[in-house]
């Protein structure tokens, strides 16, 4: 067990560094194989076991930016998450045996992701396989298959890849060679999209004739040591209305084209723009002043007791109108679940005073003509929300975010690299407005027209192509979510079926039988 544990160790610290900051996204399917072999013949509580040291050691490296909320908030979250990996490990000891055993643990496997994703108080979805692969030829794939689809084929080539190791160890010829034509098969599968990318209309709107729109991302900064968004509130909001009258003096000089729509970050204002009269007359300033609408992130009273944390579409002459709430509040950092409880036994949790309300909006917004698909921040990690508004005519996609408590972390490159496969995998040309870093403009084919350096106050502006057709990806991505739980939930029947009636199948006469429930047995089997 312990060779399995530092095999399983290796394997993890190994997928942490294909994200960012390293990003060796090569090293995806080496790490899944590591899993494979050290969980391979093993019984369900020792694969758990396994797993878990898998989890680990690659959760916690990973999602190493959370001490900036707190070291207590790093370990549990990264600790919760690793223990979708030890009951991985545990589906793995029963998958192993059966026939064609990479495809039912590349199940498994997409399976986990799309429920750790989930659950519990709406998931974690850091750390899919299919946010690595920005940048690499796998990623033109995520138009036709989406991150779950994307997922799978990573998952499946790692496994594959551990199926020929394996077979090459144990002497079997025939058995690796036909594991790597398998291997070969899917990897051309997976690359394959790189070399017929999915046509977008948008792709380039001067040549194809798409209707295009001049957008403009305002990044305003966050005073004092830009880590902390409520150091000065006011005058993160005065920034963006500075940069903003400053964007609309440069228009009316002729120094820049007129935007259609300006976009601002989640919390450019911290406080209810509709209760405070400072904040709706800064508001009410910029949008004067530039003439067109402004997407604003503000905080809205909900109550006594609840916020709506909202994209609010701030029009020049009707003012104030469509909003689109974030979907996915932070647990624990933007709503407490069961306060009644934690916040009596975690000190820290009272500086949560109310509970942020999850948004249920499905349609785009309209903004100055166009249909907009709104993302909050985390958001842009799942798939329901973007996906949702895009299945429903977005034209175009934004996303609002604030990332000043991370911004000395890899969290704001890792959340920017899941930002451009969002745009390959819709097909969207992305506005990205950040507070403080990282601010951009993204084509539909993930590559980066524009940003702006972390700790700046810059205003982005660029003239993009609009679409409102849906990508074989968004359309396909939740039913291979669906039908790999269904194959995983086969698999896991069929094993415990075949496993059962090795045990209870008398050994022929004259050969010896083995210690039933040992490991070795079960290695041998």
């Amino acid at each position: 067990m312990l060779k399995r544990c530092l095999v399983a160790l290796v394997a993890g610290v190994l997928l942490a560094l294909a994200f960012e900051p390293v990003a060796a996204a090569y090293v995806v399917p080496v790490a899944v194989a590591g899993f494979a072999v050290a969980t391979r013949g093993l019984r369900a509580r020792s694969g758990f076991l396994v797993g878990l040291v898998f989890g680990v050691a690659f959760y916690f490296p990973h999602i190493h930016w959370m001490t900036a909320v707190g070291t207590d908030a790093w370990l549990a979250l990264a600790g919760v998450e690793s223990v979708f990996y030890g009951l991985l490990g545990a589906a793995a000891a029963y998958l192993h045996r059966l026939p064609g055993w990479p495809v039912w643990l590349a199940a498994a496997w997409t399976t986990t992701e799309v429920w750790r994703s989930g659950w519990p108080f709406s998931g974690m979805p850091w750390g899919r396989l299919a946010f690595a692969v920005a940048d690499t030829p796998v990623a033109p794939a995520l138009a036709y298959v989406g991150m779950v689809g994307v997922s799978f084929l990573l998952a499946l080539l790692g496994f594959l890849l551990a199926a020929a190791l394996l077979a090459l160890a144990r002497a079997r010829d025939r058995g690796a060679v036909r594991a790597a034509v398998v291997l070969a098969a899917v990897a051309v599968l997976a690359v394959l999209p790189a070399a017929v990318p999915y046509d977008v209309p948008s792709a380039d709107p001067a040549g194809s004739g798409a209707d295009t729109v001049t957008v403009a991302a305002v990044q305003g900064d966050v005073p004092g040591p830009g880590n902390d968004i409520l150091y000065d509130y006011r005058g993160v909001t005065d920034n963006h209305v500075e940069a903003t009258v400053a964007l609309a003096e440069d228009v009316a000089a002729g120094a820049i084209p007129p935007p259609d729509l300006v976009v601002w970050p989640e919390n450019s204002t911290a406080v209810d723009p509709f209760a405070d009269a400072a904040t709706n007359a800064g508001i009410r300033r910029a949008v004067d002043a530039v003439g067109v609408p402004v997407l604003v992130g503000a905080i809205v009273d909900a109550g006594q007791t609840n916020v709506l944390n909202q994209g609010i579409v701030w029009d020049p002459v009707t003012g104030p109108g469509e909003r689109y709430t974030k979907w996915h509040p932070v647990p624990y950092g933007e709503y407490i679940p069961f306060r009644e409880f934690f916040t009596g036994q975690f000190g820290r949790l009272a500086m949560i005073p109310r509970d942020m309300m999850s948004g249920t909006r499905t349609t785009p917004l309209r903004i100055a003509g166009t249909t907009v698909a709104d993302a909050i921040c985390f958001d842009v990690a799942y798939d329901d929300g973007i996906h949702a508004q895009v299945r429903n005519g977005a034209e175009l996609l934004t996303v609002q975010t604030s990332n000043a408590t991370f911004i000395e972390t890899d969290q704001i490159d890792q959340q920017f690299a899941i930002t451009r496969l969002r745009a390959i995998e819709t097909g969207r040309n992305v506005v990205v407005a950040a507070t403080n870093g990282v601010s951009g403009i993204i084509g539909p084919d993930g590559e980066v027209v524009s940003s702006a350096a972390p700790r700046t106050q810059e205003v982005l502006v660029a003239e993009v192509g609009l679409w409102s057709g849906t990508t074989p990806g968004v359309l396909l991505g939740p039913w291979v979510g669906w039908l790999s739980a269904i194959a995983t939930g086969v698999g896991l029947v069929a094993a415990v079926l075949t496993y059962r009636r090795r045990r209870e199948t008398p050994a022929p006469a004259g050969e010896p039988v083995a210690v039933q429930g040992s490991e070795e047995q079960e290695r041998v089997r």
